[in-house]
């Protein structure tokens, strides 16, 4: 995606065209603190496994202590089975791979991962399903961490330490999304204060790009500028800065004309100072 956004900034420069792009990125998603886990792992299977996981603000992968990891695994696999049944091939809400080239991109990062896939893994080449799969015990350098997954493959690393996790973020590209999943209000605080992405969530997944009333785009890498709503008028416009004036008060303009004084000088900086409510100059 980087590369393609090079090319659209390089060809519209040309022309001097604006340009606003959402580029997507390794969405992050903490879990740290108290938490209703049932709810949790709801929101996170329907988030990550939505379309197959082909959704540019879909989880990416999760950071949280090796105590909720166990603990979030047995709900991820009840709820797998809820939403999709105990054949999700044959389900009509699960989703296939886009296209061949993907299937095979996504099969090789499985094979290439030294983490344990601890749930799913199953695939169907000619139709181009992947079941929804969960890995751990992956590294930081792990083939998974290599690229945006955009599929249904879900690494959760374990760090102890939430100030670890947030290190852990940051020392990536800053993601187009960004969620953490805690009940502590001191949590979700910290790690949005810490952190910076193109949009934050707390306790869900994607929805905050379906509101109109908040802007939606990336950061850095992971996009551009912003659009929804509001923000797509303000884009696709220009602010155009418009001043009408009649011809009362010329008077007042000699201070802006030659010849110069001090005394002018000082007027001049007071009606142009933040102080100042006069805007007849």
């Amino acid at each position: 995606s980087q590369a393609v956004a090079r090319s659209v900034v390089q060809a519209a420069s040309v022309y001097l065209t604006p340009v606003t792009l959402e580029l997507g990125g390794k969405c992050p998603c903490l879990i740290y603190g108290r938490i209703n886990i049932q709810a949790a792992a709801q929101r996170l299977v329907w988030a990550k496994f939505f379309n197959a996981g082909q959704s540019c603000v879909a989880p990416d992968y999760v950071l949280c202590t090796e105590a909720t990891r166990d603990a979030l695994l047995p709900a991820l696999s009840s709820v797998l089975e809820q939403f999709y049944g105990k054949e999700p091939q044959k389900c009509p809400d699960l989703s296939r791979i886009v296209s061949a080239r993907h299937f095979t991109r996504l099969m090789k990062l499985l094979e290439q991962t030294k983490g344990k896939v601890v749930i799913g893994g199953e695939s169907d080449q000619e139709d181009k399903y992947i079941a929804p799969t969960v890995v751990v015990d992956a590294g930081d350098d792990d083939a998974l961490m290599a690229e945006e997954i955009f599929g249904p493959i879900l690494p959760i690393f374990t760090v102890e330490e939430l100030e670890k996790s947030i290190e852990f973020v940051n020392r990536h590209e800053k993601p187009l999304a960004l969620y953490v999943f805690s009940d502590e209000s001191s949590v979700v605080k910290t790690v949005m204060e810490k952190t910076s992405s193109g949009g934050f969530c707390s306790n869900d997944g994607i929805v905050h790009m379906t509101l109109p009333g908040l802007p939606f785009g990336g950061v850095g890498t992971s996009g551009w500028g912003s659009y929804h709503g509001r923000w797509s008028f303000e884009t696709f416009s220009h602010r155009r800065a418009c001043m009408m004036r009649g011809w009362a008060l010329e008077r007042l303009n000699t201070l802006r004309y030659p010849p110069y004084t001090e005394d002018k000088l000082k007027w001049l900086r007071w009606t142009t100072s933040q102080q100042s409510s006069c805007s007849l100059m």
